[in-house]
């Protein structure tokens, strides 16, 4: 009996999972390593923040989908791997024997670097902990007088999720009680882009009165306020972050190899470039010879090709190479019912656009949904203080 043990229930494992069901492996006896029943859709997450969607609309129901492919969940997280012993050390005591893994746990926000990050600040990483702390947070507001809310990072996440928030906060406090602002490390929005996405992302910012700080990154974090890397110091009373993908910690301590990041370095096969029977997809690996950004987009795309190359590491036949397309379609709301396209040199805006992502957001839940039991409840959620959320 061969042994394959699947860790993280991110975007391309949730293809794996649904690869199994349509067709199992005889002879193979798989394992699901995730600490949630259910996985956060992050495509839908600034629209639930917004107000668009019920939190039960965006998830996907990986425990059952495990369930109906025979396979077995444990609710556990990684701490390391033992790859001579093809061992997997969890944070719950647990251990894992493989045969051959397949790694798809995300990337990570590490502000330990960061004085004051820890008690003044709320990532977008995890995002369950992030619902929990934007859940307190709207109480927060209601509760006070005046309260000055800052994101931190100018990429298309922190960008989103402001905008969402200023929407949920029109639609559940009076104007004037919630002060929102952007930091922004680059010159101008989304360099990757047109430069019209840019702009376009500015006037949004401008006309829901959203202070922007571009050419600025934190030095540090305290209470009340976030000093800048030019000296500067800005009021701040809740501080969310949302900096970019990094690497997590574990895999190159446990030898793997990584890229120049501390990503897990994979071929065009999706295979480790170290380790033959390991093999990795979404934010947490690095294609060395077909680098792309982080993105969901990436992440989905890779799921399909990443189960079957499994398939066929388990049946002994040859591996199918990978070439991640070069342009992918970004689809960035606005807050609203309102989105911004961005595809290669070209980009769009309008109403249309919002439809257009909700119709391919909604597709993807149902499509891993169908037939399922609905994911009535949020996912488990750890608790945390009012100091930790607030960073008051």
């Amino acid at each position: 009996m061969k042994r394959l043990v699947l860790l993280g229930g991110g975007h391309s494992h949730v293809f794996v999972l649904d690869a199994l069901a349509r067709k199992p492996l005889a002879g193979v006896e798989t394992t699901l390593v995730s600490p949630h029943p259910q996985q956060v859709y992050s495509g839908m997450l600034p629209g639930w923040l917004a107000g668009h969607y019920h939190l039960r609309d965006c998830l996907i129901p990986i425990e059952a989908l495990a369930q109906r492919a025979g396979i077995t969940h444990r609710r556990t997280s990684v701490i390391g791997i033992d790859t001579a012993a093809q061992r997997l050390f969890c944070s719950n005591g647990a251990a894992f024997d493989y045969d051959l893994l397949s790694i798809d746990t995300g990337a990570v926000l590490d502000l330990g670097a960061l004085p004051g990050a820890t008690q003044h600040a709320l990532p977008v990483r995890p995002i369950e902990r992030f619902i929990q702390g934007c859940r307190s947070l709207v109480e927060h507001v209601r509760a006070r007088p005046r309260t000055v809310i800052t994101m931190i990072g100018g990429g298309a996440a922190g960008i989103e999720l402001i905008l969402a928030l200023r929407r949920r906060l029109r639609r559940h406090v009076r104007d004037g009680k919630a002060v929102l602002q952007l930091v922004s490390a680059g010159e101008r929005l989304l360099p990757g882009h047109p430069p019209g996405v840019g702009r376009m992302l500015e006037a949004q910012l401008a006309a829901c009165g959203i202070l922007y700080y571009p050419e600025r990154s934190v030095a540090a974090f305290h209470p009340g306020g976030v000093i800048l890397h030019t000296g500067e110091q800005i009021e701040s009373d809740f501080n969310l972050v949302a900096t970019g993908a990094g690497a997590p910690a574990w895999p190159k301590r446990s030898g793997l190899a990584t890229d120049a990041n501390g990503f897990i370095s994979v071929n065009g096969f999706l295979q480790s470039t170290s380790h033959a029977n390991i093999f990795a997809a979404g934010d947490v690996a690095g294609m060395l010879d077909q680098p792309r950004p982080k993105s969901g987009v990436y992440a989905v795309r890779a799921g399909p090709p990443l189960a079957e190359n499994l398939m066929r590491a388990l049946d002994g036949r040859a591996l199918k190479r990978y070439i991640p397309q070069k342009r992918a379609l970004y689809l960035i709301g606005t807050g609203g019912r309102h989105a911004i396209a961005s595809w290669g040199p070209f980009s769009w805006q309008g109403d249309w656009v919002w439809r257009w992502k909700d119709r391919i957001d909604r597709a993807f839940i149902a499509r891993f949904s169908c037939g399922l039991p609905a994911a009535a409840n949020p996912p488990p959620i750890p608790d945390a203080s009012r100091e930790d959320l607030l960073g008051s």
